[in-house]
């Protein structure tokens, strides 16, 4: 079989990097391991009944122009409000909203000051946000022999970067390498906004709020659209599942070729060029390229043969950092918990993000439990109650959770996963017990994903949910290395197209547009 491209991999970036091309007049074969598409992306049932988004729990947010470049249909979103609700130690609930204002009036009782401050910080983020997004959206410039669209691409980013004005240009170039909590301390005196803030910083990073270039990671989360450093709130209805299989459809409505139950075990290289795939089953499929939705690891170091590379560049693969810290907890719910600090207050209060890491100490003692091994005692915890607001994933009156549980290191100093998969739910539920009493009571079943479970089962190596740390050392032009970071590797018609690649993570389809627009230049 021949196909112009073989897209390895159908996540959500596998899917828009397929359906573009395919829309752009290539014959393309995405081969997906599993049984469905979607990748970390999807809705799978995990007690009779109850569905969730296993992996990933909210939209990246997704881009709207890949949406429109695809013709999305069937699609619907919702974004709650508020947003994000904090709960702090004390029992209260700080809220923030898409409206600066309105998240002023909820921060006012807990500081004066900060209330006065927050739309300013919101004008700033903005602001600055235009420009980066800018950025996530052009491929990295080449810097050993930069052509005329580089040159432009610098050019518009830095007459960008002009119009931002003194104090938000300044603001940029030092906040980048500033650990989170200075950057929240700068701007804000409560504890629980300070936290709230912080928690976008490590998002997704083997990192505590304490660790330098925390905030460059906030910075490009909010520049991809997540609400001002609060974070996406943007869920799918029928969960992300949903939005892949709607991506996918139109992927095949191009003229694609989607392909289930189909493992790559290896890219094939002829004369020093990706010649095609070769499957578990000893298929050999023929291409002109190669587009790897995998992470970089596992394209570059298990689909690879390693004598194709170059030794250094194979060891500076080897060194790239991919180990999670992430876990996922999914609980079936008889009924709504009851959080006291959400008593008596508006229900809707609950139909966003709900955040449990009170402090920016708590949060960098999590980190310090995972850096030595351990399992987090009192992990950051980021929960929806998808329910709220699309009923069809559970049984009538019942409800589901779905929480994202950080820190839980990939290698563990003691014992294995396997031994230890319950420790991650029952820490959970400790937690919330604080926030929620009688929440264990109201459990019909929990599903424990621990990083090894990601691995194993969605193929995201070291258990990361982000292909790779989102540090200043692996972000833009070193993502995933210096001098690999246009979607081009050192195997010519091989490219990346996953969230290993730049912009990053996240369930916005970036890296596969970007990484299709390459492509579809190349074999033009």
């Amino acid at each position: 079989m021949k196909a112009d491209v073989v897209v390895v991999g159908g996540g959500v970036n596998g899917l828009v990097t397929a359906a573009l091309l395919a829309k752009g007049g290539l014959e393309v074969l995405l081969l997906e391991r599993r049984e469905r598409v979607g990748g970390a992306a999807v809705t799978e049932e995990f007690a009779p009944g109850f569905k969730a988004s296993t992996v990933a729990h909210t939209a990246g947010p997704f881009r709207a122009s890949v949406a429109r470049d695809l013709g999305l249909t069937g699609v619907e979103t919702v974004s709650p409000e508020p947003r994000v609700v904090a709960l702090s130690a004390e029992g209260r609930a700080l809220a923030l909203y898409g409206d600066a204002e309105r998240s002023a009036a909820e921060i006012r009782p807990f500081s004066s000051k900060d209330a006065e401050r927050y739309p300013a910080f919101q004008r700033s983020l903005a602001g600055i946000s235009a420009l980066l997004a800018r950025v996530l959206e052009a491929t990295p410039p080449d810097l050993d022999a930069p052509g005329v669209r580089d040159l432009w691409s610098l050019l518009g980013v830095g007459l960008g970067f002009r119009s931002l004005g003194r104090d938000d240009g300044q603001r940029l170039l030092r906040w980048g390498p500033m650990a989170v909590a200075d950057f929240a301390a700068e701007w804000f005196e409560s504890e629980p906004l300070r936290a709230l803030v912080c928690a976008r910083g490590i998002r997704g990073a083997f990192a505590g709020p304490w660790s330098a270039g925390t905030t460059a990671n906030l910075l490009l989360q909010t520049a991809a659209g997540d609400s001002y450093g609060s974070g996406s709130t943007v869920l799918v209805k029928g969960g992300l599942g949903a939005l892949t299989e709607a991506v996918a459809a139109a992927a095949r409505r191009f003229g694609a070729e989607i392909r289930t139950h189909a493992e790559v075990a290896r890219i094939t290289v002829k004369n020093g060029v990706a010649a095609g795939v070769v499957l578990a089953g000893g298929e050999e499929i023929e291409a002109k390229a190669v587009a790897s939705g995998a992470d970089p690891k596992r394209t570059y170091l298990s689909l690879l043969d390693p004598a194709v590379l170059d030794p250094e560049d194979l060891q500076r693969f080897r060194n790239y950092r991919q180990v999670g810290m992430a876990s996922k907890v999914h609980l079936a719910l008889d009924g709504l918990p009851a959080f006291k600090a959400l008593q008596g207050r508006d229900p809707s209060l609950a139909t966003g993000r709900i955040q449990v890491g009170p402090t920016v100490d708590d949060l960098e003692r999590a980190f310090d439990d995972a850096k030595y091994g351990g399992i987090s005692r009192r992990p950051y915890l980021d929960l929806t109650i998808p329910t709220l607001t699309d009923p069809s994933l559970a049984p009538a009156g019942k409800h589901v959770m779905s929480v994202y549980v950080q820190y839980t290191p990939y290698t563990l100093r003691e014992g294995d996963w396997e031994s230890r998969r319950d420790e991650v739910g029952d820490v959970v539920l400790r937690t919330l017990e604080e926030h929620a009493p009688g929440i264990g009571a109201r459990v019909l079943h929990r599903h424990v994903l621990t990083p090894a479970d990601l691995e194993r089962v969605y193929g995201l190596t070291g258990g990361h949910p982000f292909h790779g740390e989102p540090s200043l050392n692996q972000l833009y032009v070193t993502r995933p290395l210096l001098g690999w970071s246009r979607y081009r590797g050192p195997v010519k018609g091989l490219y990346l197209c996953g969230a290993g690649a730049h912009p990053g993570g996240g369930v916005t389809g970036g890296p596969g547009q970007n990484a299709a627009r390459e492509i579809l230049r190349d074999l033009r």
